[in-house]
């Protein structure tokens, strides 16, 4: 773990993320919920129009993106169902004139089993007048005007993106202004198994982002950062772009943890070239934070958290559950007393966003638990907590 920076407000993480575009075409970045990763993803798309006169630059995609679709369903008559498209939008410019459906349903095909039909008006935008989509419909096994899942959803408006991005990779006129390709948590709303697929097709697209060239043959890189707090896509993400492939150039990227120490308008922008799952143990050491009792707080939902990475350690070694780290921790006495907290305390409904402070009982348990959790199976933990901290963690 390299090239630890703290910036006081996101403003400074903008500026490090188009500089590091400079230097290398991609940024892969991993971040917690509630860390403040969509805020700076959209600041980095809203200080390419500052600085363009209002003329964005970035080609953007997550939730605010998704949004540009809303459902009509037709409460009413119970007849006509489907996506109403904001026709106002830039992302729609050269949709009608590019021939984009076929690429659309190639990408789709892979995901899921539904049609699509769009219908098309005119808009009028300043002097000029555009045909954009302004409705889809869906579906399946000869239904017409089905109600797709959110998930489905989600995986239509993707593929979009997608075809939309091939089109800005080859160079097409309608798109000349993209000079940015943002992307934030594609996956929010899908199963692992369509994670990793998008994860995958998503990484052979940015290869070819990465090694676009002129009709001269001199290399002209989109640049591009990908963004996300999915564990499984990122790791994906990473081992797919670090992975050497025959007859390709290898795609120069940095990879980073953002992190927000107590929540405080304060951001850290931590390298993680070592290894793409460093969010792992930076949770333990989040944890580890919590549980100091000089100036740490737990809360409920820490149980949770602690049981999420038990999970995943034990996956990793190749076991179905937890039993196989409470086995490892040499604590025979109190074996039975930890399964039945992690059991207990880690199923219940806890709010985020107002946490219950852990009774004084338990903040004892938890810290047993984590403490011989972290010495059985030996974590080195990074350095997100400061000297002072580290000498009075218990």
């Amino acid at each position: 773990m390299t090239g630890i920076r703290t910036y006081q407000n996101l403003r400074g993480l903008v500026t490090r993320l188009r500089d590091d575009l400079n230097d290398k075409e991609l940024v892969l970045l991993y971040a917690y919920n509630r860390t403040g990763k969509t805020r700076l993803s959209m600041d980095f798309k809203n200080r390419g129009k500052r600085n363009n006169g209002g003329k964005p630059d970035t080609l953007y995609f997550n939730a605010f993106t998704e949004d540009l679709f809303t459902w009509e369903n037709d409460l009413e008559n119970d007849a006509a169902r489907g996506l109403q498209v904001n026709q106002n939008s830039k992302f729609f410019d050269g949709f009608t004139n590019l021939g984009l459906e076929p690429t659309i349903d190639e990408y789709l095909s892979r995901y899921a089993d539904f049609g699509f039909d769009f219908e098309y008006k005119e808009v009028q935008q300043g002097n000029e007048t555009f045909t954009k989509p302004h409705f889809v419909k869906f579906s399946k096994d000869g239904q017409e005007n089905i109600k797709i899942s959110r998930g489905e959803e989600s995986l239509f408006i993707w593929c979009i993106f997608m075809a939309i991005c091939e089109r800005v990779l080859d160079g097409q006129e309608s798109y000349q202004w993209v000079k940015y390709i943002y992307i934030d948590d594609p996956v929010s709303s899908l199963d692992d198994n369509n994670a990793i697929s998008v994860a995958c097709d998503l990484a052979k697209l940015l290869r070819r982002a990465t090694n676009r060239k002129n009709d001269d043959g001199t290399l002209n890189p989109m640049k591009i950062v990908v963004s996300s707090h999915h564990s499984l896509f990122y790791n994906v993400m990473c081992n797919e772009i670090g992975r050497a492939k025959d007859n390709e150039p290898k795609v120069r990227h940095k990879r980073y943890f953002l992190h927000r120490p107590n929540s405080e308008n304060r951001y850290t922008l931590r390298a993680t070239e070592d290894t793409p799952y460093f969010h792992h143990v930076a949770t333990l050491a989040e944890l580890q934070r919590a549980a100091n009792p000089d100036g740490g707080t737990l809360y409920t939902f820490h149980f949770n958290a602690l049981r999420s990475i038990m999970e995943k350690t034990a996956a990793f070694f190749g076991h179905a559950d937890i039993s196989f780290c409470l086995k490892a921790i040499d604590d025979d006495e109190n074996s039975a007393l930890f399964n039945r907290a992690l059991n207990l305390l880690s199923h219940g409904k806890y709010a985020i966003h107002e946490p219950t402070p852990m009774g004084e009982d338990n903040q004892d348990l938890f810290r047993q638990i984590l403490r011989a959790f972290i010495t059985s199976f030996q974590f080195y933990l990074p350095e997100i907590l400061s000297d002072n901290t580290r000498r009075a963690t218990p």
